[in-house]
């Protein structure tokens, strides 16, 4: 199944009778129940959240709960943001980082310029009712004008026009990032969760690997990833590999990757479904405990008990509920290595989520893709 084309765009999430309406200041939305097996939070945390909605020893919470780093986007941001609309929904925007020094230079994270960058970054539109949600991936190598923007430390950055979409995280971090993406869909973002590389990698081993089926030769020396087309069952390094690799698939562009990585992302949600992590309480362990020191997340989802809430509330997404695309763009004619966002169609995007509606087909039909579609699927 490739990474674009279930469920089909236009297809309509499940919804209720009542309309969108409008909260109360400082009210937040009801997570949901507190025990999960099949749940997708987004990218690659669906594996560890999963297994943090099933943590119900108590003496544990202690010790996950000093691992988790969290944000107050809230107090960053202020009240200069989107109207937070009440209508059973949930928007996420979950970034994968990547601090290209020490561990993750090992692990192919490129030039070592002394910043912390975006290179993954994707807004998770849960539905009401908590059954399907839509995941659009931001290309990092758009061009956008940035907001100006407060960090988490307080201090203030100026905006910018024509820069790189992953300019926002490493000029001001998590704030500025969740600014910049608010500003461009006109969405608030309900929550904020950010992976490490070298932590995702760490995940993947304690889950015994991810199985996925490619259908063509991957080689990418810059992503350390050499793959024979055929059946694999890939470690950490190798799946950190896949979802970093662009020149060795499709165009060779960043829209390549990103196709690669939801592939990637429906087969770790798949197998994490069949996996049985909450039989073995060692493994269970295992893997809350690498989730937590893998993730960063806003301040209301800082601790284990929030975590598992929120998760419980996810428990009935499963890959095949969950429409991924990217927003809309187009090649820059000016600069082959980046691109400019599709604003009709992106809009067409944004409107559907902020609507709680499914994306339309027409969104996307006609824009940049990166040409790798298909060559990976779940084993």
């Amino acid at each position: 199944m490739s990474a674009e084309s279930t469920p089909v765009p236009g297809t309509p999430p499940e919804r209720e009778p009542n309309g969108p309406r409008h909260r109360a200041p400082g009210r937040r939305r009801d997570t949901g129940g507190k025990r999960s097996r099949g749940v997708l939070v987004a990218a690659w945390t669906a594996a560890g959240i999963l297994v943090l909605g099933g943590t119900g020893v108590g003496y544990l919470y202690v010790k996950l709960n000093g691992n988790i780093k969290s944000v107050d986007i809230n107090q960053a941001l202020g009240g200069d943001r989107p109207l937070d609309v009440d209508n059973g929904s949930q928007d996420i925007l979950v970034l994968g980082s990547d601090t290209r020094s020490g561990t993750n230079k090992k692990l192919g994270g490129g030039t070592d310029d002394g910043t912390a960058r975006s290179d993954t970054a994707m807004v998770v539109h849960v539905y009401k009712g908590h059954k399907r949600a839509s995941v659009v991936s931001i290309p990092r190598d758009t061009l956008i004008d940035r907001p100006s923007c407060t960090d988490a430390e307080g201090v203030g950055h100026d905006a910018a026009r024509d820069v790189m979409f992953n300019s926002a995280y490493s000029t001001g971090g998590a704030a500025c990032a969740v600014k910049t993406v608010e500003s461009l869909s006109g969405i608030r973002m309900d929550h904020y969760v950010e992976v490490d590389f070298s932590g995702f990698q760490k995940l993947v081993d304690d889950l015994g690997g991810v199985d996925i089926t490619t259908t063509k030769d991957i080689s990418d020396p810059d992503s350390h990833l050499e793959l024979k087309a055929g059946s694999h069952t890939l470690d950490g390094e190798q799946a950190l590999g896949l979802v970093r690799t662009r020149h060795g698939v499709g165009d060779g562009s960043d829209l390549g990757r990103i196709q690669l990585q939801q592939a990637f992302i429906r087969a770790l949600v798949d197998q994490v479904r069949d996996l049985g992590v909450l039989t073995s309480p060692k493994k269970l362990y295992d893997v809350a405990d690498t989730a937590t020191k893998t993730v960063t997340t806003d301040s209301e989802l800082a601790s284990v008990k929030a975590l598992a809430s929120f998760a419980g509330g996810l428990k009935g997404i499963s890959a095949s509920k969950m429409t991924m695309v990217t927003m809309p763009v187009r090649y820059d004619s000016a600069n082959a290595n980046r691109v400019l966002v599709e604003k009709t169609k992106a809009e067409q995007v944004w409107t559907a989520l902020k609507d709680d509606r499914a994306i339309p087909r027409s969104a996307t039909e006609g824009t940049a893709t990166g040409e790798a579609k298909g060559v990976v699927s779940s084993g």
